[in-house]
């Protein structure tokens, strides 16, 4: 109720007198209907006490299901057929997360501005052209056919939908989620193509933020020589997810050939002033920092001798949580953990048998091709010798408050064309660039997830996430019986070394993927001598292996895991918990020695201060450090002074180095070739660079010193925001948490640990959960955000896996029964 107080407040006092409350020209929305007693966002308001039980009835049930709910609001389904199952799945997503999972379908198909409007500077109807360019409805098109071809995913899928429909036939206005009121429209029935275009939307998020364009800018701006210093993969420090040793069994002639085209060398390996530049980067792009942790230990180092798993995967914090937790069961199979709502399943999570999770692959899977058309009508294109037909798709994308605006997409063999004469990737020239990009492929995705739900052994889980096609992903598992395994799953095209970091001929066949990698050689790892594996979004594998798998990779939260699990034995649920939250920042301490080397006669008085907390710092990002906010705003203070003189040359957008890069290089050699500024006459030395950036940090860090002071929680100040980032009554900020980009606990300021979760192989399984949310979407209910305090505290709850044939326990306090009828 205080949100709804706060919220109608603000509006009521920026109103005053000059609207009437049936205007709409504040809100999309008539006030009046908002503040209706019998209908308005009052009705949202769900009393302390509210009570969940339920008797429903619906002749699409074969059988009865019973939900228990327990005191956290996670419902335990029990029925007795899969059709049924899922569509109690999909009547309890709905009830809980109706607008979140309905808006996140919009947003991948293009549709925000129907809701919206245009936005300013025609930003959002820009979002919604992106993503029909892209071919997202196209790509969930494809997906549609599949699951279709699938009586099993056909059936599940279809019950999922029918649940949905069934909680959105009996909504009345009053029941609206409050976001409805608030932007003035209504839910649509749900279907297969939404549940495809939401997992599309994940393949999207998790694959789609390759910088291509940008590194074509930067390909056209420095000397080969200079670019491979800049943008190099291999790091010194990096511990790859399958070491080298592991990785013998595997050719060391690739089964694709991959020798770069003919006329690379002197087309597609063209450097400085090759004049091949892109002006107009999209600004709608997913967070580059999107990934997870994931780690399984054998019994050999824990001390029950039984397998933990961990897994915490890192997505934007958003108020309603991506997650809904869930427990689904039949005679079948009874599995525990996190579900999307919008899909049927449990994502990540666990069941009698086995545990699983996953990390973000990070392999390249989407790239950019130049098309040469015929004429101004789009209608053929040249390839190979020849003019080819394309195929045109017209988007009709209907804009709230303006006419339907036709966007007319051509399709060539490589995809669409995303950038042409009507949606510009450059100011000076018309180009037209075709997207290649694997989730366009035909695929059943979410099969993958029903058959590790139902996984009983190793055996199991390899057949299930052979369904993984795209975007590839760390699969982790680990089973009663003892085995552990990663295997990193997708179906990722054979490329030569840079193939798709920049843009390619489309003219013909010969930069086209030549293959697609045997599956039987991605990266995997099944019960290896070290006794656990793991995974932080760091390359897969080292240089050794035949294949490109692309560029930008970090690496410190993987070396951190590596390096602490190398040393752990006898190891407990709480270990893993801790290590999960776990601050220690590496790189850090591999910079220390190089920022050591700043000559404190050359710093200010307020930068020897700060010099002095630095020097005393534990490496730890943790609630009250004052060193971590001052080695955050040195470092960036000294990239900005090695790489900015030669980056400001150009306005072209380039991709900034990855973050071991300037670690890395400087550890090397102390006369990096970047640190000399080019704009100056004197030649720079690092020392001279490092009091500089120091001394300019300073005046920041007493700036911030003076307001919220130091401590880095309040610095990063974490926050959860609301979907719709603009109703701040509605997010919960300011949280005290530690953390940060770089180290295990990868907690942002927007973005960390969406889920962590351990899961200990006992034989009444041990679990333990949290995420940064509730189970509820509705900011009137108390579940809405019950879980965010806890989790900024690094607590998580132990996970109720009710047994089968259990109907009662003292964490249930409510039950839903459904009945055909």
């Amino acid at each position: 109720m205080r949100r709804y107080l706060s919220f109608a407040a603000a509006a009521l006092a920026t109103i005053g007198l000059v609207y009437t409350l049936d205007s709409r020209q504040l809100l999309p929305a008539p006030l009046g209907k908002l503040l209706s007693p019998q209908h308005g966002i009052w009705q949202n308001a769900e009393p302390a006490n509210q009570s969940f039980n339920l008797n429903l009835s619906f002749p699409q049930l074969s059988e009865p299901v019973s939900v228990y709910i327990d005191e956290r609001l996670v419902p335990h389904v029990v029925a007795q057929n899969e059709p049924d199952l899922y569509f109690v799945q999909g009547y309890l997503h709905a009830k809980f997360r109706l607008w979140q999972m309905e808006f996140q379908t919009h947003a991948a198909a293009g549709r925000i501005s129907e809701i919206l409007g245009p936005g300013p500077d025609n930003r959002i109807l820009n979002y919604d052209r992106s993503m029909r360019r892209l071919g997202m409805v196209y790509a969930a098109e494809q997906s549609v056919k599949e699951v279709e071809k699938s009586p099993e995913s056909l059936s599940q899928y279809q019950a999922y939908a029918d649940g949905v429909n069934a909680y959105i036939d009996q909504l009345t206005i009053s029941e609206l989620p409050i976001e409805y009121k608030l932007l003035g429209y209504f839910p649509e029935k749900w279907s297969l193509l939404k549940t495809a275009l939401f997992l599309k939307y994940m393949s999207y998020d998790l694959a789609g933020s390759e910088s291509d364009l940008e590194f074509t800018n930067a390909r056209a701006n420095f000397s080969q020589m200079d670019y491979e210093q800049l943008y190099y993969f291999l790091a010194d420090s990096l511990k790859p997810v399958i070491p080298n040793t592991v990785l013998n069994p595997y050719p060391t002639v690739p089964a694709v050939n991959m020798e770069p085209p003919a006329d690379a060398d002197s087309l597609y390996f063209s450097f400085l002033n090759s004049g091949d530049t892109v002006s107009n980067v999209p600004e709608n792009k997913p967070n580059p920092e999107n990934g997870s942790n994931n780690w399984a230990v054998s019994g050999t180092k824990t001390a029950s001798g039984r397998p933990i798993l961990a897994n915490d995967p890192h997505l934007s914090l958003n108020l309603p949580a991506l997650w809904f937790e869930m427990q689904l069961t039949t005679p079948e199979f009874s599995a525990y953990g996190v579900t999307f709502p919008g899909s049927p399943n449990v994502i990540i999570g666990f069941n009698e048998d086995i545990s699983f999770g996953f990390t973000n692959a990070g392999r390249d899977v989407k790239d950019y091709y130049e098309i040469k058309f015929k004429d101004g009508t789009k209608s053929e294109y040249w390839f190979n010798g020849e003019w080819k037909k394309a195929d045109k798709r017209v988007e009709i994308i209907r804009v709230k408050g303006q006419p339907d605006l036709l966007d007319t997409v051509s399709y060539t063999l490589f995809g669409p064309v995303m950038y042409d004469d009507t949606y510009r990737a450059d100011d000076q020239a018309e180009r037209y660039l075709a997207v290649r990009w694997k989730a366009h492929d035909p695929s059943n995705d979410g099969r993958a997830f029903y058959e590790l739900n139902h996984a009983k052994n190793l055996e199991d889980y390899k057949a299930a996430i052979q369904y993984l096609t795209c975007p590839g992903q760390n699969c982790i598992f680990a089973s009663k019986t003892g085995d552990i395994a990663l295997t990193q799953q997708g179906v990722f095209p054979a490329k030569w070394r840079r193939q798709g970091d920049f843009i390619m001929k489309g003219t013909d066949s010969s930069y086209m993927w030549r293959g697609m990698i045997p599956v039987e050689e991605n990266p995997r790892m099944i019960n290896p001598e070290r006794s656990y594996v793991s995974s932080a979004n760091q390359l897969a594998v080292d240089g050794s292996y035949p294949y490109y798998t692309g560029t930008e990779f970090p690496i410190y939260r993987g070396y951190m895991i590596n390096r602490l699990l190398d040393s752990m034995q006898g190891i407990t649920p709480k270990q893993m918990m801790e290590l999960q939250m776990n601050d220690y920042d590496a790189k850090a301490e591999f910079a220390k020695p190089i920022l050591m080397r700043t000559n404190p006669a050359s710093l200010n008085e307020s930068a020897r201060k700060y010099f002095n907390l630095f020097r005393n710092w534990d490496f730890r990002k943790s609630v009250g450090s004052e060193g971590a906010t001052v080695f955050e705003f040195w470092w960036q203070q000294l990239q900005r002074a090695v790489w900015m003189d030669e980056f400001e040359q150009t306005d072209l957008m380039m991709p900034w180095p990855s973050e071991f890069t300037l670690v890395e290089s400087l550890k090397r050699d102390s006369a990096y070739s970047f640190i000399d500024n080019i704009s100056t006459s004197q030649k720079e030395s690092l020392e001279d660079l490092l009091a500089q950036s120091l001394n300019l940090a300073s005046d920041t860090l007493d700036k911030i010193a003076a307001t919220t002071g130091l401590a880095w929680e309040k610095v990063k100040a974490t926050r959860v925001n609301h979907l719709l980032k603009v109703i701040t009554p509605f997010n919960r900020t300011n949280l005290p948490i530690g953390g940060g980009k770089g180290v295990i606990n990868a907690t942002a300021a927007d973005h960390g640990q969406s889920w962590r979760m351990v899961i200990h192989m006992t034989d009444d399984i041990e679990a333990y959960g949290i995420y940064p949310g509730g189970q509820s979407g509705n900011p009137g209910s108390r579940y809405y955000d019950s879980f965010v305090d806890d989790w900024a505290a690094g607590k998580h709850y132990r996970l109720l896996f009710m047994k089968r044939g259990t109907t009662s326990d003292p964490q249930i306090k409510w039950t839903m029964e459904f009945r055909k009828g």
